[in-house]
């Protein structure tokens, strides 16, 4: 019997060293950790609980029989972050560069299916060359049964996907059907097709950072939702979002302890919005004001600036915030900021996480760029999604709310529960210029009669009792009372139902 328990011993011995000592070292030399480093600091202390730990592949072709590493590249298992389960993967570099194989993908597919039965969210650590071409189309089908189970699960249990290290070739596919994506600066990059290819065919000359690294698709493709230092401080962010979000489409998020007054007054709040109506003000401002302890944990913070994303807690409960920032580009809406926030309402909606829209938005950016790209379709998929979307849906219009970017936040005619605006909001078709301008075209020529239009204009609709007349503002609120304001509406619907009408699934305008 000793000697089968020293044999067993032996064995988890030989393939926790996955490709061995020299390739762990490289790895370490890279600045990147090994797979089960990553778990480690991934999950709870002592949690993770592996499966298939001596799996092998099986290809026969190109002398791969006579290296079989246990493992097949890829650790995978469960294990729980702040007591929560949550199902891992993590590719090892170390063995056949974390390539794909028949059997690499089996690991993968067996853990995404335990999590959907299970209703836990899948943490997938992305480290690999790509597909595995010793084994040909036995790789790629192991792609495509990895990519149909992401779409399944997708709605069904949050997932997430960090790129530490490379992600090429087909490789991206799956974690772009995920929730979120995060990467690893300088470690980490993603494209379909590498530099080589690229040269070849189109004559670019481009490194792998700047074809797909962490600040390209930060900052212009909008495929990753934030990127961090190193290793560890990824790993560390990934635990603090797994705190914000629910196990499962069929549970509510975490209820947190929380040492902030629901009631606080925040009497600076009063003075946030200028006098000067053009003048900025920094919408975070607001929001950390407004969240438990000021935490607010934001989603694609490098990418399309003008419209801010991401999670607050309320009364120790999560709340996704969507918010226009006057500081960029004025706060308008433009095609890349409708996507963002169409994304991130999407997927609030889909795990019963509770809306709050803070509004301060001039209207849509104008010109050829944004009509040639789309903008009527892109800014759809925004109006599309507060339109279907059935959580609670709480907005404060702090300043501009005009045209039809005003209808688009969260207005009330898309099922807004409460709708609130600050005395300083101003709800109209138009700015008072533009419109005394269009109404009084009779009088352009004389600036003093042109003035006294627009001061008229403005004293009549540059305010927010007009909507509050017709019933479309429930409240015209004090700034200071904001957090109390908001946290009790959220209170109030905490047992709201609401359901759409059946269908197959809906059509957004992609």
């Amino acid at each position: 019997m000793k000697d089968i328990l020293q044999q067993l011993e032996e064995r988890r011995e030989v393939a926790r060293l996955g490709g061995g000592q020299r390739r762990i070292d490289s790895q370490h030399a890279k600045g990147k950790l090994t797979a089960r480093e990553r778990i480690e600091l991934l999950l709870d202390e002592g949690s993770f609980e592996e499966f298939d730990m001596f799996k092998t592949h099986r290809c026969t072709e190109f002398g791969m029989e006579e290296q079989k590493p246990a493992g097949d590249g890829v650790i995978t298992g469960w294990g729980t972050i702040n007591g929560r389960m949550v199902y891992v993967f993590s590719q090892d570099f170390t063995v056949f560069g974390g390539s794909l194989s028949e059997t690499h993908a089996q690991k993968i597919c067996k853990i995404q299916d335990m999590a959907v039965q299970n209703g836990a969210p899948i943490i997938g650590l992305n480290d690999s060359g790509g597909a595995r071409i010793q084994e040909g189309v036995d790789s790629l089908a192991g792609y495509a049964e990895v990519f149909q189970r992401n779409i399944m699960a997708s709605g069904v249990v949050p997932q997430i996907s960090v790129i530490m290290g490379p992600c090429a070739g087909g490789a991206v596919y799956s974690p772009a059907m995920t929730d979120f994506i995060f990467m690893v600066k300088d470690t980490s990059y993603m494209f379909v097709t590498g530099p080589d290819v690229v040269k070849t065919v189109t004559n670019e000359v481009v490194t792998a950072e700047e074809l797909g690294g962490a600040s390209t698709h930060t900052k212009k493709s909008s495929v990753a939702d934030g990127a961090f230092e190193n290793d560890v401080e990824a790993l560390t962010e990934v635990r603090r979002l797994v705190d914000f979000l629910p196990l499962n489409n069929r549970e509510k998020p975490p209820v947190r302890p929380f040492f902030d007054e629901p009631g606080r007054v925040e009497k600076s709040l009063d003075t946030l919005v200028p006098e000067n109506p053009n003048t900025p003000y920094d919408m975070k401002e607001l929001i950390a004001k407004v969240a438990d302890e000021g935490d607010f944990y934001e989603i694609q913070e490098d990418y399309a600036k003008n419209i801010i994303t991401g999670f607050i807690r309320l009364e120790g409960q999560t709340v996704g915030v969507v918010a226009n920032q006057p500081m960029v580009l004025a706060g308008c809406l433009d095609i890349d900021s409708s996507r963002k926030a169409a994304r991130f309402v999407r997927f609030c909606d889909c795990f019963e996480i509770p809306i709050l829209t803070l509004v301060d938005v001039p209207g849509f950016l104008p010109g050829t760029s944004q009509e040639y790209g789309g903008v009527i379709k892109h800014g759809a998929k925004l109006l599309f999604a507060y339109g279907e979307a059935t959580v609670p849906k709480v907005t404060v219009i702090t300043r501009k709310a005009y045209g039809g970017a005003y209808d688009v936040m969260a207005s009330k005619h898309l099922r807004g529960d409460f709708n609130y605006a600050w005395p300083t909001a101003e709800i109209a078709v138009m700015g008072a210029k533009g419109a005394t301008e269009i109404i009084h075209r009779a009088d352009l020529g004389d600036a003093e009669k042109i003035a006294a239009h627009t001061k008229d204009y403005e004293d009549r609709f540059a305010t927010p009792f007009v909507a509050a007349e017709r019933g479309f503002i429930d409240e015209v609120i004090m700034p200071q009372s904001t957090r109390k304001r908001v946290s009790r509406a959220f209170a109030s619907l905490r047992n709201k139902k609401l359901e759409n009408p059946w269908k197959k699934h809906d059509n957004i305008p992609l």
